[in-house]
């Protein structure tokens, strides 16, 4: 099965979104292969690489590939499009965006096997990446057990934040208990924690500094490091939106250099 990652958290402003964006730039800067599918019905993961959703026109969406995985194994092939980045990126990052109407899927929810949509939509699409991660809202509830459902590994950022942290321990208490029901026909493996990012990190606060102190006990080996600081460079590459390299000013580079790091540990864990 391809090496698929949800990335998570059960608290928004967690950095989901700029992490997934963010990795796979970083992913791409190596030459990897990447697949990113847009979970959120926000659409800023699609935003940020450059594909928002264009109304005079319009392509197939996550909400189309969700409901016709229904029946039709592999149909997210017809939702894939190259990232609006140039070169490399276009190269190496393939999407499956998302828009607001995403949001109507919710309503499946109790419709038997629906969870298992994503799944039955990717089948084949994503043989050929390196690494398929999907962005996720902010909630535990049925487009991100879509994600969950369809992948092999998850992935959760932390904002060092009390609510943060506990959005976190939420979503990694999910996954041990519900993870086996989620599992789907074919899969090798239930679904298992790759790691914990720590995101937005403001070192000068004491608050923070408290929390991370505590991050070992709760995450153990998972813990990823390094921690991914707050930064302007970060916003700033999101609102053009281009990549933190291509931003090129010295905190933008700098950041590429946390997300390198992370992108390698990311390949390891599928090892």
């Amino acid at each position: 099965m391809p090496y698929r990652v949800v990335i998570g958290n059960n608290k928004g402003g967690s950095g989901k979104t700029a992490t997934t964006v963010n990795l796979a730039a970083a992913l791409a800067e190596a030459s990897h292969r990447v697949l990113v599918v847009d979970m959120d019905p926000q659409a800023n993961a699609s935003r940020r690489l450059g594909r928002p959703f264009d109304p005079a026109e319009p392509v197939a969406t996550t909400a189309e590939v969700v409901k016709a995985g229904a029946d039709q194994e592999g149909v997210a092939a017809a939702a894939v499009v190259a990232c609006g980045w140039d070169g490399t990126y276009a190269e190496h990052i393939d999407l499956i965006p998302s828009r607001f109407d995403l949001e109507n899927r919710v309503s499946e929810a109790g419709v038997l096997g629906a969870v298992g949509r994503l799944y039955t939509a990717l089948s084949g699409v994503d043989d050929d990446y390196d690494v398929t991660l999907i962005d996720c809202p902010p909630s535990l509830g049925h487009l991100t057990q879509l994600g969950m459902a369809a992948a092999t590994h998850a992935l959760c950022t932390v904002e060092p934040e009390f609510d943060g942290v506990d959005g976190a321990v939420r979503f990694r208490d999910f996954i041990a208990k519900h993870g086996p029901s989620l599992r789907q026909p074919g899969a090798a493996a239930e679904l298992r924690m790759a790691g914990f990012v720590v995101t937005r990190v403001r070192s000068q606060m004491t608050a923070h500094s408290y929390q991370i102190e505590g991050l070992p006990d709760l995450f153990g080996d998972l813990l990823w490091s390094p921690q991914i600081p707050e930064r302007a460079a970060i916003k700033d590459a999101a609102d053009i939106p281009t990549s933190l390299r291509t931003l090129g000013t010295g905190p933008a580079r700098e950041m590429a250099a946390v997300f390198a790091e992370l992108a390698k540990q990311l390949l390891a864990v599928q090892r």
